[in-house]
């Protein structure tokens, strides 16, 4: 029977009336405990049922009303902490302060009554507390006595850390029916053995006691509690885990939550949590000050880029949010998501695209925002070798569609994304691109020589791959995995720079937030990646071993890829800015006149598809654009 009643308040929680009841009988009863106590010494001190009616109705009274104040009834009992028992303390104490007046009022002042008060505040709270501590004390000796048979049943997992975090990730995993904790995991060279919650901490320094740990206590599954662990022991033991077939599980992040899945539960450990670094520090206060109570519009709002620097422009308090983009189902979905998650955000969903000049002016006109954020790009290099001149409609005329509208509709600040293979470009996509920031810089800095009307200013920010965006080598190699292989790489040695898609969208509010206009700013990305190993890495966490399970075939250079992406924050070709992330970019001005000529002349040959002339324009422009491996290196200027 007790069993019974110790499994169900393991696997579930015990209703809030019953944990009040049973309070409040607890309350009284160390009320009257106390009264028949001093009875005992003072006999005939209760000489009529009066008195102690009066005393049971205080103490019933202010325990109702203490209990309701401070929600004790909601703390979870097997969850009991050293903050709960301070709210007891709280609510023991208070009680026999109401007590107290209330008799005082009563009666007037008798010493008794000031030595029922003290007795009862201290039996109060040490029934209110132990009667939890006996109950959790009872669950814990069920669990570990008879809870034998379901931990067989568990995979057996050590915590890695001992930091608060690793902590707390014991105590949500111990109701766990999947996992059972047998400790935790600590890189140190320490010799002594401790315990650490009524778990053991093992220490170790090298492979071998690693190898020791794991064999010994049978374990299935290392868990990390912090991504930055998993960062840290990428070459350690994670690597030791792959090679010998032990899981590496991570607890996700609260904004991974989705429909309703809980966060408590973890889950295997990708390569994103290995390649994201320490979260970036960025000025907060001075950020929600710029974009509160504005309106903001998004170009390209529904794509990896424009949807995160949506959500996290919801934590800064905009007046409104325009949502510009011309994917009508990657909009619906983000319409879903922010109707769930962002209830009282002010939204609208605008189906357009930025070549359309007529609707841009709709949405400007309609909606009047004060800050623009540009994501609207096509940027899949071989597609665009394939369709250049799509490449320049969308990237080069688009992006001089909304520059012109952020002028004509008085917009403050205009910030334009665009991308690493800008820098150097040996592609169309990345020419294009920087095209678009040639018009967008050299309309700024006409309307800081009052050569041009107006009064917005422009920010282009610059940033290479992102994890997990749509369409790029992670999710691909991920689908391909899944299928069985191969896995394709184009080039045994290629290398790119990745960020994951909330650190680069933090990094383009902050540069639109402090920037003072017309500035190229670049972002550190941090050391390359070769893909290669990137592929062996993915394939090894999802549990096959590479060249084995799964094949990676090398399938060459595509149309216009470089080997190699050029350092965005190199001292030589940038100068400091406000952030140790964000450089500012040194890059030849053009001047207005020739950048609006050259993108007038290129839109018009895009329009009638004249590829080669139009080519050679780019080229022309922009004379440090050489194509690679491509079929255009024959417009190549000749120097």
């Amino acid at each position: 029977m007790a069993g019974n009643w110790l499994k169900r308040f393991r696997d579930s929680f015990v209703r809030e009336e019953l944990v009040f009841i049973m309070d409040l009988v607890i309350s009284t009863f160390a009320t009257m405990a106390v009264a028949f106590e001093i009875n005992l010494i003072q006999p005939t001190l209760f000489k009529t049922p009066y008195l102690l009616i009066n005393l049971a109705a205080s103490s019933v009274g202010a325990s109702v009303i203490l209990f309701f104040i401070f929600k004790t009834y909601r703390i979870i009992i097997r969850h009991f902490g050293y903050r709960d028992v301070l709210q007891y303390g709280y609510v023991s104490l208070l009680k026999g302060v109401i007590i107290f007046f209330f008799l005082l009022i009563l009666f007037g002042f008798i010493n008794w009554i000031l030595l029922q008060v003290v007795f009862d505040i201290v039996v109060t709270f040490f029934l209110l507390v132990g009667i939890r501590v006996f109950m959790i004390l009872g669950y814990n000796i069920y669990n570990n006595r008879f809870g034998d048979i379901d931990k067989q049943k568990k995979k057996k997992i050590l915590v890695y850390g001992t930091t608060n975090k690793s902590v707390a990730t014991l105590k949500r995993l111990q109701t766990s029916t999947h996992y059972y904790v047998v400790g935790f995991l600590e890189r140190s060279d320490r010799k002594a053995k401790m315990l650490l919650d009524q778990r053991p901490v093992f220490n170790f320094e090298d492979e071998s006691v690693l190898s020791k740990i794991i064999k010994s206590n049978d374990i299935d599954a290392v868990l990390f509690a912090k991504d930055t662990d998993a960062q840290k022991e990428s070459e350690g033991v994670i690597e030791y885990c792959l090679d010998h077939k032990i899981k590496t599980l991570i607890l996700p992040n609260v904004d991974e939550v989705e429909d309703g899945k809980s966060i408590l539960r973890p889950r295997d450990v990708k390569v994103e949590d290995l390649l994201g670094r320490a979260e970036i520090q960025i000025s907060m206060d001075e950020i929600k000050s710029y974009f509160s109570g504005k309106v903001v519009m998004v170009t390209g709002a529904a794509g990896s880029i424009g949807s995160e620097i949506v959500r996290q422009l919801t934590n800064f308090s905009p007046k409104q949010i325009v949502l510009y983009d011309n994917a009508e189902t990657p909009m619906h979905n983000l319409r879903l998501e922010l109707e769930d998650k962002f209830k009282n955000l002010n939204f609208v969903p605008v189906i357009g695209d930025v070549r359309q000049l007529q609707r841009l002016d709709y949405a400007f006109r309609k909606f009047k925002p004060q800050v623009v954020f540009h994501a609207a790009a096509y940027k899949h290099v071989p597609l665009m070798e394939e369709n250049p001149c799509e490449a320049v409609l969308v990237n080069v005329r688009g992006s001089r569609n909304v520059a012109d509208k952020c002028l004509e509709y008085d917009v403050e600040k205009m910030v334009m994304i665009s991308t690493d293979k800008a820098v150097n470009p040996t592609n169309i996509m990345g020419c294009s691109k920087r095209l678009a920031e040639i018009y967008v810089q050299s309309l700024g800095l006409a309307v800081e020589k009052g050569e041009v009307k107006g009064r917005t200013k422009f920010v282009t920010t610059r940033f290479g791959n992102v994890l997990g965006s749509n369409g790029s080598v992670i999710p691909r190699f991920r689908q391909q995995i899944e299928e069985g292989g191969p896995v394709t790489v184009t080039h045994k040695d290629i290398t790119r720079f990745f960020m994951t898609i909330p650190e680069a969208c933090r990094l383009v509010l902050e540069a639109a937030t402090l920037s003072s206009g017309n500035q190229i700013f670049v972002f550190d990305m941090g050391e390359p990646i070769k893909i290669d190993q990137l592929a062996r890495r993915m394939i090894s966490l999802a549990g096959f071993v590479p060249d084995k399970d799964i094949k990676i075939e090398y399938s060459g250079l595509r149309p216009g890829e470089k080997l190699y992406e050029e350092v965005l924050s190199d001292k030589e070709n940038t100068i400091p800015a406000f952030h140790k992330r964000i450089r500012i970019a040194k890059v030849r001005e053009y001047e207005y006149k020739e950048a609006d000529c050259v993108t007038q002349e290129l839109a018009t040959m895009a329009y009638k598809v004249e590829i080669p002339d139009m080519v050679r324009l780019m080229k022309k422009t922009v004379p440090e654009y050489i194509s690679g491996n491509s079929k255009f290196c024959e417009y190549d200027v000749k120097k």
